[in-house]
């Protein structure tokens, strides 16, 4: 039997048997969304790093390397230093306040925050999440489909259906507990997985010294920060690539690890865990694709099949499956996390505080399952008809999320001067600014849409906020 397949059934059968053992630890809406804050250092800094880099940094991130060569170094900078300033500037101070307001959703602190009885930043926060959770979920199943194709000769859809059904399955039955839990695994995974490809690729190449020579064969500008850009267009290459860093403080699905650490004091010890991770990742998925092209030049029609490609004919059979996993965990373990919070938004946002204060808690327990699986079918559906590469997707969602959350979570957390007023033109301006730049071709290829995004959200939340009262009556839990 495959050696392969074998290694992958053991996989799923891990998550099936984890998704089932933690359906017991489910009892109450905070158990489902947040574990009831009582999570350690090591999973929140494992879970969170695993659930920030999805199919993107497994199959996005080396195949654009594959494609732009060293060029694609900009963006994991610009990641390290995003995940390094999240974790010092947001996650103890967001704990604190979301604990002091009882809060247990973004939606629900910024209502709470700025006491706003008529619950617009309620409503605003949780369109702008399903919206873009969707599509981000989307873009994991669709990586799915990939990696199984070319690893099983599966079809993409048959990939994508079996991606979709083991999230939901082990989401739905585990919740938070199951998901944090399948993020430890699944980090560690994935961390060994980009050090130990770049390794066997500098072997198989006989070492560094021949990389410059293959990549260039191809072409030498590969070779080159700059991709063999000069001027303003290289300029704004390199802030589209550190500009993503820009949106680590505005994703839910990660800033929640933040919320369920059991004691803010252990975030100094889940910063230098989640940092070490960063950077280790990072470098071997840049290095991964440019060790994949000096390997095998420019052969691929889908240069985001690289990894599993590079996976299959340099390893054995084996070691190759347990690093194929190591793909298929970081879709897993993006997609379970974005799930739980839209799920969050519909049940604890919208059901709950908007329209049944009172419904018991086994009610809200079951509603979060349900609508995990309603969300999960339309993003499976939007996956069916993508035409775009994971990686341009994951960056459409990451933008969206991040102009409409960063600067109003680090301003909330920061100023004192901010009004409910300002957050709301804040969120609503990021987001319409990124909807209309990704739309428009010529801005899109002119700058990364998160970057004038934030800009906008960040000068509306300060400007809007000068000029209405501030809102002193701030509801307490």
């Amino acid at each position: 039997m495959n050696p392969i397949l074998i290694g992958f059934i053991a996989y799923l059968i891990i998550l099936f048997v984890k998704g089932i053992l933690t359906y017991r630890y489910n009892r109450t809406l905070p158990d489902y969304i947040l574990a009831s804050r009582r999570i350690g250092p090591w999973l929140a800094s494992f879970s969170e790093r695993a659930s920030g880099e999805s199919a993107w940094l497994l199959v996005g991130l080396p195949g654009l390397a594959l494609a732009t060569g060293f060029n694609a170094i900009w963006p994991a900078i610009g990641c390290v230093f995003g995940i390094f300033f999240s974790w010092t500037f947001i996650a103890k101070r967001l704990r604190m306040e979301t604990e002091k307001y009882n809060a247990i959703t973004i939606p629900d602190f910024l209502e709470s925050r700025y006491g706003d009885d008529s619950h617009t930043l309620r409503i605003t926060a949780t369109i702008i999440i399903v919206f873009f959770f969707t599509i981000y979920v989307a873009a994991q199943f669709l990586g799915a489909g990939k990696v199984l194709n070319i690893t099983f000769g599966i079809s993409k859809l048959h990939g994508m259906l079996i991606g979709a059904g083991i999230i939901l399955f082990y989401t739905i039955m585990g919740g938070f507990f199951a998901v944090v839990w399948t993020d430890f695994f699944q980090g560690a995974l994935m961390v060994f997985t980009l050090v130990m490809l770049p390794i066997v690729g500098a072997i198989e190449l006989g070492g560094i010294k021949n990389l410059a020579l293959e990549v260039s064969k191809t072409d030498p500008n590969l070779l080159f920060v700059g991709g063999g850009l000069t001027g303003w267009p290289m300029i704004l290459s390199v802030l589209g690539g550190l500009g993503i860093g820009l949106g680590y403080m505005g994703q839910p699905h990660l800033i929640t690890r933040f919320m369920a650490i059991k004691n803010p004091k252990q975030l100094r010890q889940g910063s230098l865990i989640a940092v070490s991770w960063a950077i280790l990742a990072f470098w071997g998925a840049v290095l991964l694709g440019i060790f994949g092209l000096a390997i095998f030049g420019d052969m691929f029609s889908d240069q985001e099949m690289i990894m599993p490609y590079m996976a299959k004919h340099l390893l054995p059979a084996g070691l190759a499956g347990i690093l194929i996993c190591g793909a298929i965990a970081a879709m897993m373990s993006t997609a379970d996390s974005q799930l739980l919070v839209a799920t969050s938004a519909i049940s604890e946002d919208v059901y709950h505080k908007l329209y049944k204060k009172d419904a018991p808690q086994k009610t809200l327990v079951t509603l979060s399952r349900i609508a995990t699986l309603i969300v999960g079918v339309i993003a499976f559906m939007l996956a069916l008809t993508a035409e775009s590469l994971v990686y341009w997707l994951v960056l459409y969602a990451w933008a969206g999320l991040g102009s409409s959350f960063g600067p109003a979570l680090f301003l909330t957390l920061w100023w004192k001067k901010v009004t409910k007023q300002g957050i709301f033109a804040g969120m609503v301006g990021g987001t319409l600014t990124v909807l209309v730049w990704y739309n428009v071709p010529a801005l899109k290829n002119l700058l990364y849409e998160l970057i004038p995004g934030f800009v906008v959200s960040f000068v509306l939340i300060v400007g809007v906020s000068l000029l209405t009262p501030k809102n002193d009556r701030r509801k307490r839990a």
